[in-house]
């Protein structure tokens, strides 16, 4: 991809949200109540909830926070219905966002959205008007500093578990799965007590946009940071080239 390091990313986001921890859990708390409803709160039973169980142990979220949230969300039958929303559009120069909310309220969701890229200078598209640039693949990043694997051992770990691609960076691994074989390739990990940095579906970009204009930058980061602050907002995807 652009040669950034991916595993600098993470850990730059995840230091800038130390701040913010309480919203990072809120996020996975809906996650997890999602997870719950839709297929119990036996994560024995239930791979989707042992994914979310895994991102939340990685960004550092409690197990008794963890534990609390599953049993709310198993026992609490007027709890809020959330809804999946996926909002697509356009940010300066042509730059593609794709927003992943879960919802209680589509009208006040949607209204923040739009407010957030029309302060940014972008605007919402129709559904489909930019996912087609991006693929949907699991992807697990492995920090070197917590491998203990040689790149060659972890490479056949992934890809026999059922990865499709393996590459090394400097810092870091990424392997890359179809969406259907990401739990497969993550459990394979987990039971090598391999540290994962982050592991999670999602939407990788097959190209990428670099922005230069100052305003442009400005404007970017405007529609980010609103959407970072809404809390009905779980995922932001884009194809700005950071």
């Amino acid at each position: 991809m652009s040669g950034h390091s991916k595993f600098a990313n993470i850990k730059h986001k995840k230091e800038k949200n130390d701040s913010a921890k309480g919203k990072i859990f809120t996020r996975i708390g809906r996650e997890i109540a999602v997870a719950v409803k839709e297929g119990g709160a036996d994560p024995a039973n239930n791979s989707k909830l042992r994914d979310v169980i895994a991102k939340a142990k990685s960004n550092n979220m409690p197990n008794d926070t963890i534990d609390r949230s599953i049993k709310k969300a198993a026992g609490d039958a007027n709890a809020a219905n959330y809804e999946v929303m996926v909002y697509e559009g356009y940010g300066p120069n042509g730059t593609a966002i794709i927003v992943e909310t879960l919802t209680d309220n589509k009208n006040r969701t949607a209204s923040n959205v739009r407010n957030a890229f029309t302060k940014g200078g972008g605007n919402v598209g129709t559904p489909g008007c930019v996912s087609f640039m991006f693929d949907k693949k699991g992807q697990i990043i492995v920090a070197k500093e917590d491998c203990g694997l040689a790149a060659d051992d972890l490479m056949m770990t992934a890809l026999d578990a059922g990865a499709e691609d393996f590459s090394e960076e400097e810092d870091s691994y990424e392997i890359i799965t179809a969406p259907e074989d990401f739990s497969a390739v993550r459990e394979a990990l987990e039971k090598e007590n391999i540290a994962m940095a982050q592991a999670d579906v999602t939407m990788i970009p097959q190209t990428w946009v670099e922005l230069t204009e100052e305003q442009d930058l400005r404007n970017i980061n405007r529609i980010l940071d609103l959407l970072d602050d809404d809390d009905d907002v779980q995922n932001v995807y884009h194809n700005w080239d950071e």
